[in-house]
């Protein structure tokens, strides 16, 4: 259940931690899954699997539309452990029958990285857009976008972690280390972006974040990451 302090802490900083939200067993599940997935190339398919890359493979391999991957897949679009966040977040619940929902999703992969791999920083409330926004009025959210970073290997200071700068979501100025067209910082890593944090999980952790933050991967210096977004 979504708390006051998860409510809270959203708002101020516009990403919260979930430690623990998928099971041990169900991250093996996971994990097996793209140990046959891991080789695609960008531009091939698995069946409705789409190996992909963002801007070049310096970021790793994504796997698109990876809730095609199987079961274990689907069940995590509507986990326990971030659903009613998200809902809470998104807003807007009374203004959609009950044919068509409060949701859907806008995007969804696995990521795989190696050594030497990361991806700059992006997102940012300037220039504003409605699909990316963070709005709260009437003590209601109307975010744009909300996504789910999940962890499926232990992710710490040399393994590429996530960073964000807390509070950028509210930011009415660009940031001058940034480019309006993909974001970026500095070499295209975000390890020396000012005010960004590290965000150290354990496989099975999520982050929570709306859009429009300023996020990013520091470059892995040894092993490999895992992780999936909804």
């Amino acid at each position: 259940m979504i708390t006051d302090q998860d409510i809270f802490l959203f708002d101020l900083r516009g990403y919260l931690i979930l430690e623990g939200a998928i099971d041990p067993d169900h991250v093996k599940e996971l994990n097996s899954i793209l140990d046959e997935l891991r080789n695609l190339k960008p531009g091939d398919w698995q069946g409705y699997v789409h190996g992909h890359v963002f801007q070049s493979t310096k970021e790793g391999i994504n796997l698109q539309q990876i809730y095609e991957g199987g079961e274990p897949f689907e069940r995590l679009i509507d986990n326990p452990s971030w659903i009613d966040h998200v809902m809470t977040f998104v807003g807007g619940q009374d203004s959609f029958d009950s044919h068509h929902g409060p949701l859907f999703i806008d995007e969804n992969f696995a990521n795989i990285r190696g050594p030497g791999e990361s991806i700059g920083l992006h997102g940012s409330p300037v220039p504003w857009s409605k699909r990316g926004q963070f709005h709260v009025q009437n003590q209601e959210f109307n975010c744009g976008q909300i996504n789910i970073l999940m962890a499926l290997t232990d992710i710490g200071p040399d393994d590429g972690p996530t960073m964000v700068i807390p509070g950028s979501h509210k930011s009415n100025f660009i940031n001058p280390e940034l480019s309006l067209s993909h974001i970026k910082a500095r070499d295209g890593a975000v390890d020396g972006a000012t005010g960004a944090i590290e965000v150290h999980m354990k496989a099975g952790d999520a982050l929570l974040f709306v859009d429009t933050i300023s996020h990013g991967s520091k470059r892995i210096t040894t092993g490999k990451r895992r992780t999936i977004v909804y």
